[in-house]
């Protein structure tokens, strides 16, 4: 598996590189652009940026309020106290715990999907360039092989004036 990519020096230039290569027929979840401060402005931009955060944090913080509720009402239940007139599973002083551990699920599942979809667990490292440090833009497509690499190279280069790389 090898990639391509260019290294710009404006953002204009990169998104002529972006809009050449969908041209190309290369799908946006293919492409990565990598920049060293925020280009808004650009629309290149907006690549890779839905994500399903919010649904693995929200599972997250159900499970442990599942968890929760599940632990309270059963150690209650398993060692009941009599206290006169008043009820073996006291809620109240339940949601303390409760509340704690929905927040507790819903932190370990972020910060689990945010080390999955970082790739941080990668065991190859992921397209990047130091130059990208010093200002430069990355744009660049992995995976490509045999005639796509033609078609990728020739649209990184209609951006302009460009770095091509492989790696």
């Amino acid at each position: 598996m090898s990639a391509v990519y260019a290294l710009y020096d404006d953002g204009d230039a990169a998104q002529r590189a972006v809009n050449a290569l969908r041209r190309a027929g290369i799908a946006d979840t293919d492409i990565t652009v990598i920049t060293g401060e925020p280009m808004e402005d650009f629309e290149f931009s907006h690549i890779g940026t839905k994500s399903r955060l919010w649904y693995v944090a929200a599972a997250g913080g159900v499970a442990g309020c599942a968890g929760a509720t599940w632990l309270t009402r059963m150690t209650e239940r398993a060692w009941p106290l009599a206290t006169g007139n008043m009820p073996i599973v006291a809620w109240w002083p339940n949601l303390i715990v409760i509340f704690e551990m929905t927040m507790l699920g819903a932190i370990l599942a972020t910060v689990a999907s945010l080390i999955v979809t970082a790739g941080l667990l990668r065991r190859r490292p992921a397209l990047y360039d130091p130059a990208i440090t010093a200002g430069k833009i990355l744009v660049g497509v992995e995976g490509s092989a045999g005639s796509a690499l033609t078609a990728v190279e020739q649209a990184l280069l209609a951006g302009g004036n460009a770095e091509l790389k492989r790696s």
